[in-house]
């Protein structure tokens, strides 16, 4: 830091002579290069990058600047940012970064959208790539990092997971639970004005001085976003503004969610209990957040047409951890890699994340939903619980019965035609009013203006799921709107052909409606339609013949095969480069639920196009299951509030399932060679340790806790990242090793080359009474693995070292599986998975 004090003191003080001096004396003293900083104009076209810059971040500055106390505290300490200690020191860097600035540029010619100085320094600004190389070649310049995208990575489930019955009484009940925890959401904002937010029903808010966040005001309504459930509500745009993505009428300059999504995850960890889910006259059940008397703490940095900027995700993540949140919920992921970073662990946004952590700050991340491929996880970071999404055990079916005794399967949220009757199908084709009106697609039933009312009112009409459906231009709540207004009985919507990976949910509407999925069951019905429609020889119907009835679909059927891996979810292996390079490290690392969830909507939400101006939504993706962990979380966080973010995501993993509720192992969706979905035995890459159990979580008997320093011994031994980067980013040199990254001392074990044999160390930490643990293990038969000692007794609060060794039997070119599991005495069971590739060189 001092040399990064003195450059800029001698590039300000030979700034304020240049009036005085000629340019020959200017060049002379200062070279070329000074030459080149002042004289630079902008060219191209500007974008945003992210800067990193000398000396340390307010977390983590240890003193050395004149005039500057240390801020950084010990792990289990909270900074006071409201110390003139934290306040000038930030301040010091902020001015640090805006001389900078000013010495490089002309004044007019860059715009700097934040500055970066609890978690990381540094700071987005928005020039061109010639001024970005220049900043590259500045004295004290770390790295600089053009800005990439990020995008979403888009009820029952507490009963699913026991939350009622087994979680919430510990902590005085579903009025206590998750009392005085905040959750920040780093999301495309709220609605705040939602039962699932409010406080008009339930025991009053008292203040939480430990959270410093502000609560912005609607600049339309001028009301406050906050209200005591919600804590603090602002919104980040400063680099979705300069790279001209923003539109304020569109996407709110204000926390207000004009997408859905966010009002959707914050409900889900943290949403009042018992809040009716009506739509459409029915009530769906009873929506609850996994802990309902925690604080939401809102940074919006997504939007709905564009998604969001690293820029702004960045700033909001750092302003969230100042502001003094205790869990921090990510449903979202970068749309590709980084331009310029080799490592999946090391950038502007893993790196603010390693520093939240440090910070105390336990971070659950979406896993992505690229699966059901290898490699497309989108989480990757060690410090990082990234989740994996599960179905759980409610199902919405429904069926068409046809006038020839045949039942088709399909799906939909709907009530059934009048018991015991038929009624006649009309395909949308057949009644259209005029044949000029083909250009508008009518087979996907979406204007009830091009359709002969006098033919569809009475009948069931019949539609085509067209590409439109999936690309979002076309809805099923479309469609049921449509035939609503023409006075048909109800709809079927037939899909013809589909795309792998097409995903069809089950959507509420108010008329009776299904949708059928296979294209098999759709090639019957067209075929019963056709022969039971008589036309003249210009094509044109003589006579509608074809009849049918719709079931009731409103009820959900319960599963006990329940849960299973989602195809959607992202899968491992993890990676440790953009080469997709395997890591050392498992991902994901735990299920939860993401399908079909039932959570709180925003009325101006346009994420999905079936619940426009709904107050509730059910979706799915690895968004969902994100949140379910935050709430656990909390849970875990409220019963432990010393326990570092380590600890509970240890917690978490060694006390989940691998077990579906009828006790098979679990099983993933996965495409078969036909690209029809298919149920296949799960693996760690599908579902990390398991599936969420909070109870269990609640109690771990041990857990596998890591510091700080524990990630940089990571970072420095995993092969293909360069000491200089690692400093670059945390400040700190490659002084602490562990030997190999599989060292690290998580609740899991993997090694993706394994020559050999190798072994590995883990360190438990007792947080219940005095008991022995067993310690056991079973792998594939590739690899032989062994645990030493076989048996320990740990007293509370002791820690003890164990060691696995693993040694390669067999070369098979894939992964083989397997677990430690350590059982204890007082009925403790914690769990590892192990996962090794053995090769012969």
């Amino acid at each position: 830091m001092p040399f990064l004090i003195e450059k800029w003191e001698i590039l300000w003080d030979t700034r304020r002579t240049l009036g005085t001096r000629s340019v020959n004396m200017r060049a002379m003293e200062l070279g070329c290069a000074v030459v080149v900083l002042f004289s630079l104009l902008i060219a191209g076209n500007a974008e945003i990058y992210i800067v990193t810059v000398i000396g340390e971040p307010v977390i983590s500055y240890k003193g050395g600047v004149p005039g500057f106390e240390a801020t950084a505290v010990e792990s289990d300490e909270t900074i006071d940012v409201t110390s003139e200690l934290v306040t000038s020191y930030s301040r010091h860097l902020e001015m640090k970064h805006d001389m900078l600035l000013s010495l490089l540029f002309e004044h007019g010619t860059y715009k700097k959208l934040y500055s970066y100085r609890h978690l990381i320094n540094g700071f987005a600004v928005h020039i061109s790539p010639e001024q970005a190389e220049v900043l590259r070649q500045a004295p004290g310049v770390k790295s600089v990092e053009r800005d990439w995208k990020v995008r979403r990575l888009t009820t029952h489930t507490p009963q699913f997971l026991g939350l009622p019955t087994g979680v919430w009484p510990t902590g005085g009940g579903f009025d206590r639970a998750g009392e005085d925890i905040v959750i920040g959401f780093v999301d495309s904002g709220i609605f705040p004005h939602h039962p699932s937010f409010a406080t008009h029903n339930v025991e009053p808010y008292g203040p939480i001085p430990k959270y410093r966040g502000k609560c912005e005001v609607d600049p339309d309504t001028k009301r406050n976003f906050c209200n005591g459930k919600i804590v603090g509500a602002q919104h980040f745009a400063e680099a979705a503004i300069a790279a001209g993505s923003f539109n304020p009428s569109v996407d709110f300059a204000s926390p207000l969610d004009g997408d859905g999504h966010g009002s959707h995850t914050a409900a889900i960890a943290a949403g009042n209990n018992g809040i009716p889910v009506r739509m459409h006259g029915y009530e769906f059940g009873k929506a609850s957040g996994m802990a309902p008397r925690a604080r939401v703490a809102v940074y919006k940095a997504l939007y709905r047409l564009f998604g969001g900027f690293v820029a702004d995700v960045v700033a909001a993540i750092d302003q969230a951890v100042h502001d003094g949140v205790d869990i921090l919920n990510l449903s979202v992921g970068p749309n590709s890699p980084p331009a310029t970073t080799k490592t999946t662990f090391l950038n502007p946004f893993d790196a603010a994340l390693l520093s939240a952590v440090k910070a105390g700050v336990f971070v659950a991340q979406a896993a992505g939903n690229g699966g059901p491929f290898p490699k497309s996880l989108l989480s990757y970071s060690p410090w990082i619980a990234s989740v994996a999404a599960a179905i759980d055990d409610r199902r919405y079916k429904n069926h068409l019965t046809l006038g020839n005794g045949k039942i088709l399967p399909g799906i939909g949220l709907s009530p059934s035609t009048h018991f015991n009757r038929t009624f006649t199908l009309v395909a949308a084709n057949d009644v259209l009013l005029d044949s000029s009106v083909v250009k508008y697609s009518p087979s996907d039933c979406q204007r009830p203006e091009v359709l002969n009312k006098n033919l569809v009112e009475g009948n069931i009409l019949l539609c085509g799921y067209s590409f439109n459906f999936v690309v979002g231009t076309a809805s099923i709540k479309k469609v049921s709107e449509t035939a609503k207004s023409l006075g048909a009985i109800g709809f079927v919507l037939a899909v013809e052909n589909v795309s792998p990976g097409t995903k069809f949910d089950p959507v509420p509407v108010s008329i009776p409606g299904i949708l059928i999925t296979e294209v098999s069951k759709s090639m019957d019905l067209i075929e019963y339609y056709n022969t039971s429609t008589s036309r003249d020889w210009t094509g044109r119907v003589k006579s509608f013949k074809a009849t049918g009835s719709i079931g009731d679909g409103l009820m959900p059927i319960l599963h006990k095969s329940a849960p299973q891996v989602a195809l959607f979810s992202a899968r491992g292996p993890n990676i440790r480069d953009f080469n997709f390079q395997d890591a050392d490290l498992l991902k994901p690392d735990i299920l939860a639920p993401g399908s079909l969830i039932w959570a709180a909507w925003s009325p101006n939400g346009t994420d999905e196009a079936n619940y426009v101006g709904e107050g509730f939504a059910m979706i799915s993706g690895t968004s969902m299951a994100a949140p379910h962990i935050a709430g656990i979380a909390a849970l875990v966080k409220q019963k432990h509030p010393h326990w570092s973010p380590a600890a509970i995501k240890s917690a978490l993993m060694t006390t989940s399932t691998t077990l579906d509720r009828a006790e098979n192992p679990l099983r993933a969706q996965q495409y078969s060679g036909s690209e029809t979905v298919t149920l296949v035995t799960a693996t760690p890459f599908d579902y990390g340790s398991g599936h969420v159990t909070p109870r269990a979580a609640l109690d771990p008997g041990l857990i596998f806790d890591a510091a700080y320093e524990d990630y940089i011994g990571f970072l420095c031994t995993t092969p293909g990242i360069d000491a200089h980067e690692i400093k670059n980013y945390t400040s700190l040199p490659c002084n602490y090793t562990m030997g190999r990254p599989s060292n690290l001392n998580t609740p899991s074990i993997t090694i993706s080359h394994l020559v050999g044999t190798q072994t590995v160390t883990r360190t438990v930490t007792n947080v219940a009474g005095l008991e022995t643990y067993v310690i056991s293990t079973r792998m594939a038969p590739a690899i032989a693995v062994e645990a030493n000692p076989p048996a320990m007794t740990l007293k509370p609060g002791a820690s003890r070292k164990f060691s696995v060794t693993l040694t390669a039997r067999s070369v098979t070119g894939t992964y083989s599986f397997g677990e430690v599991l350590l059982k204890g005495s007082r009925g403790h069971k914690v769990r590892i998975p192990v996962v090794a590739m053995a090769y012969d060189r």
